[in-house]
Order: C-alpha cells, then sequence, then structure tokens
C-alpha cells in the first residue's frame, strides 16, 4: 500500500519524546500514516522498555503499548556528532515531538529555535506537566497531575480515599490534544506556508477532560463530591451485581427509565412520583438504587444484559480487560524481532476511504538506525566510526 493512500501519507514525524503522553500522540499519527522517526538514548532508550513486567521479547508491555508502527533511531543527543544528525533528522521533518522536562530540549540543543532554524515551518510540540504556571520547570506524572487537577477527588467511593483513575488517562488525553493541535497546525501550513509552536500541558489536559464536573463546581461554587461508580446527575447509571458479577445499567433519560421499569417487571418504579423525572430520581437515589439491586440480584448478568438490550436500555456486563479485549477481537497479531508475535490493540480508528498504516510491531532500541541516517547520506564508513565512538547503536 502507498503511504499516500493514508491521510497523514508523506508527513513525517521526529519523535524525541518518551513515557506516554508524547508516545501516545505520535503513535497517533503513525496510525494516520506519518513516518515517524523515535529517537532514542542509545543506552537506556525510551525509559518505558524497562518498566515491567511482563515483557515480551525482552521489551516490557508498557513500551508496546504506545509505539506501534514507529522507527527507533538510536542516538547520544550529548554527542555533538549525534546532536547534528538529530537536527539533520529534525530538519527532514514536518512535526517535532517533545516532552522533556521545561528547558530541556533547549538545553540539548534540540529546542524550537534550533529546530525552527534548520526549517522554519516545522511544526513543533512540546508536552509538559504544568504549562506556563510557576515554577516552570516543575517535573510532573499523570499521578501527580491527576491530584493536583482535582480528578482524584471525584474518583472513589463517597467514604473512601482520593483515587487515581486505572490507566493515565491524564497523559493519554495530552497525548490525544497533541496529536489534534498537531494536525490542525499542518491543516493550517498547508494554507500559510507556516509553521507553528505548541505546548500540551497535562494539568490544562486534565482540566478540559473534567467537563461537566468542573462546570459544576464553577456554577455552584461547591467542590464535587465523590460518588464512586454512580453518576451525581443521572440515576440509575451505575453497576448493579447479577447473581454471577456485575452490569453497568445507563438509563440516563426518563424515557429510558421507563422502559428499564418494563424490562424488569417493575412498572411502578417508573410511576411512582420519587422515581418519575430523573430530578426526582437524583433526590430519591438511595431508595430507588436498593429496590433495583435486589432485582438485578436475582439473574445471572449475561441474562440481564440481553433483557435490557432488547428493550433498547444501554447495559452491558463489566469484563476484565482480557476478556473485554477477546470478546471485542479488538487486537491484532503482528511478527517481531524478538518476541515472535506480539498481540497489540487495535487503532481506534475506521475510515471509509483511506487507509491506516498496516499495524507494525514497536521497534527495537536503533533497528532503523542504519536505515534512517542512511536517508541523510551518512555511509557505512561513518556508521562505523559513530558506533564505535557509542553515538549510535545499530541494529
Amino acid at each position: 500500500m502507498s503511504s499516500n493512500a493514508t491521510p497523514l501519507g508523506g508527513v513525517r514525524v521526529v519523535d524525541l519524546s518518551r513515557v506516554l503522553a508524547g508516545p501516545y500522540a505520535t503513535m497517533t499519527l503513525a496510525d494516520l500514516g506519518a513516518d515517524v522517526v523515535k529517537i532514542e538514548h542509545p543506552v537506556s532508550g525510551d525509559e518505558t522498555r524497562s518498566w515491567g513486567p511482563p515483557y515480551a521479547g525482552g521489551e516490557s508491555a508498557y513500551y508496546l503499548s504506545v509505539n506501534r508502527g514507529k522507527r527507533s533511531v538510536a542516538l547520544d543527543l550529548k554527542d555533538p556528532d549525534g546532536l547534528e544528525l538529530a537536527l539533520e533528522l529534525c530538519a527532514r521533518a514536518d512535526v517535532v515531538v517533545e516532552n522533556f522536562r521545561p528547558g530541556g530540549a533547549e538545553r540539548l540543543g534540540v529546542g524550537y529555535d534550533a529546530v525552527r532554524a534548520r526549517r522554519g515551518d516545522t511544526v513543533y510540540c512540546s508536552i509538559n506537566g504544568f504549562g506556563r504556571r510557576s515554577p516552570r520547570d516543575r517535573p510532573a506524572y499523570d499521578f501527580v497531575v491527576q491530584a493536583e487537577s482535582g480528578l482524584m477527588s471525584i474518583t472513589g467511593e463517597p467514604d473512601g480515599e482520593p483515587t487515581k483513575v486505572g490507566v493515565a488517562l491524564v497523559d493519554v488525553l495530552a497525548g490525544l490534544n497533541a496529536a489534534t493541535a498537531i494536525l490542525a497546525a499542518l491543516h493550517r501550513r498547508d494554507r500559510t506556508g507556516e509553521g507553528e509552536l505548541i505546548e500540551i500541558s497535562l494539568l490544562d489536559s486534565a482540566f478540559a477532560g473534567l467537563v461537566n464536573v468542573a462546570e459544576n463546581a464553577l456554577v455552584t461554587g461547591e467542590e464535587p463530591q465523590r460518588y464512586g461508580n454512580a453518576h451525581p446527575s443521572i440515576v440509575p447509571y451505575q453497576p448493579f451485581r447479577a447473581t454471577d458479577g456485575w452490569i453497568a445499567v445507563a438509563a440516563a433519560n426518563d424515557g429510558l427509565f421507563r422502559r428499564l421499569c418494563a424490562a424488569i417487571d417493575r412498572p411502578e418504579l417508573a410511576a411512582d412520583e420519587r422515581y418519575a423525572t430523573n430530578d426526582a430520581r437524583v433526590r430519591n437515589r438511595g431508595p430507588l438504587v436498593t429496590e433495583l439491586a435486589a432485582v438485578f440480584a436475582e439473574r445471572p448478568s449475561e441474562e440481564w444484559v440481553s433483557v435490557l438490550l432488547a428493550a433498547g436500555v444501554p447495559a452491558g456486563k463489566i469484563r476484565g480487560v482480557g476478556d473485554a479485549l477477546r470478546s471485542a477481537g479488538a487486537t491484532t497479531a503482528v511478527p517481531h524481532p524478538t518476541a515472535g508475535t506480539v498481540e497489540l490493540v487495535r487503532s481506534p480508528f475506521w475510515l471509509a476511504h483511506a487507509s491506516l498504516r498496516p499495524a507494525a510491531a514497536p521497534p527495537l532500541l536503533g533497528e532503523h538506525t542504519d536505515e534512517a541516517l542512511a536517508e541523510l547520506g551518512v555511509g557505512e564508513d561513518r556508521l562505523r566510526e559513530l558506533e564505535r565512538r557509542g553515538v549510535i547503536v545499530r541494529p
């Protein structure tokens, strides 16, 4: 398949990022057809390579999860020759992404000004923890930003402790925001010929992701409370225990609630003035949930899901991650140089007319060093000399 058949065919991205937010952004661009060249330290590489167990073929599952479809170039940015090669790679790229601690890219010599001096229309995206707030160099991880953003304060059981989300959600949101801004900047460059400097912070991504909960706080002036698995403004919208597990029920309006009551043979609940409207159900949450819980405890989860879906009520079985991936057919197996085959989560995109990049295994450290540097005109003798000095790692 020609790369031009993909939406981002012909777009090259230099990925100076590591861990999750930056790699997630660049993996999104790779799925859409961009040629992503991941520059890594020649000794340790992206630190998530060692974030295990579990491992597959010597690569951590964490690293495998956010680096599909990329090329890896291992070179030392602290060596003058390594820096020069990195800048040449950036000069041939449409997009550069980094998520060093603020000021780190500049200290290494790959900041926006240095890259822009080589190519004026570069779209340069910097991902950091706290944006332009002081102190600028404050280090950040998803967990800390979940705490600082208020996300942990609304997550967990009402009488329990603040709880982080089960995945690094803020990093994922920041990665998606970065990819969105990059696509907008590329579109603008097509019209104006101008590049762009983009800054995405984890904290602002978390705030944006709080959506209605943030607005509730602004409208009322009160701190939102934890509701566990329930919803502060919709009832019933929560899990219920069945005889063999749990189901999630989302009767998000009055019509769906009436359908729910009919489906479980409790039509009188819909006629009860305490439950007739969502406003009333929110105010009388406790007794209604008690009534529904007693009903759902009588039958198996699959049976209840079938009954509710037949009635048009959104519902689902609460599954484990492995069970969910297998039941939905959400994975793809790809060949891997050391693991033989690895199973990866599929790209979330489906396009009717364009193509996605075929799934490819995340690269080994330096797997494409020779290939990418040869594109710069670096010959074999020079590659051997750089390898001997430890500036690069070759496949």
